[in-house]
């Protein structure tokens, strides 16, 4: 379904997801958002890593009286590993802690989060920085996996 504008730009409809955004690594979960958030925050901590935040934007939506899908953001990294990059790309930091996406979209969960080559090339990353961030590939095969 797609909307217009009042430009007459184009435009997904609320109910409508996105199958593919470059630069963005969407894979599915076998179990439900609020057990992948779980199974991801257990990881996370188990791996040594800071859990940052879980922000529930769909709760949120909920207190106000709006629907959304079951929408979570879990934030989370390590200083050792996020601090060198921010040293060398200061502005890394509006993408740091590292965010997983974890969503409803049609009876199916999806975990999706901005790929750490995406992020080295925003941020112009020399490869031993990059490589800081590819973590979250492991970790959400991990999640997303049995």
């Amino acid at each position: 379904m797609t909307e217009q504008d009042d430009e007459g730009a184009t435009r997904r409809g609320a109910a409508s997801a996105p199958s593919t955004i470059e630069g963005v690594v969407t894979k599915l979960s076998p179990r439900s958002v609020e057990e992948t958030v779980a199974a991801l925050s257990a990881l996370v901590t188990e791996k040594g890593m800071k859990l940052f935040a879980v922000i529930d934007h769909s709760g949120e939506a909920s207190a106000a009286g709006l629907d959304l899908r079951e929408t979570k953001v879990v934030m989370f990294g390590s200083p050792l590993a996020g601090t060198p990059v921010m040293q060398a790309a200061p502005l890394a930091a509006l993408d740091l802690p590292l965010k997983v996406l974890i969503w409803s979209d049609a009876e199916q969960t999806k975990v999706s989060y901005t790929s750490p080559a995406t992020l080295a090339s925003r941020y112009g990353l020399a490869d031993e920085l990059a490589a800081r961030l590819a973590g979250i590939d492991a970790v959400t095969d991990a999640i997303t996996t049995s």
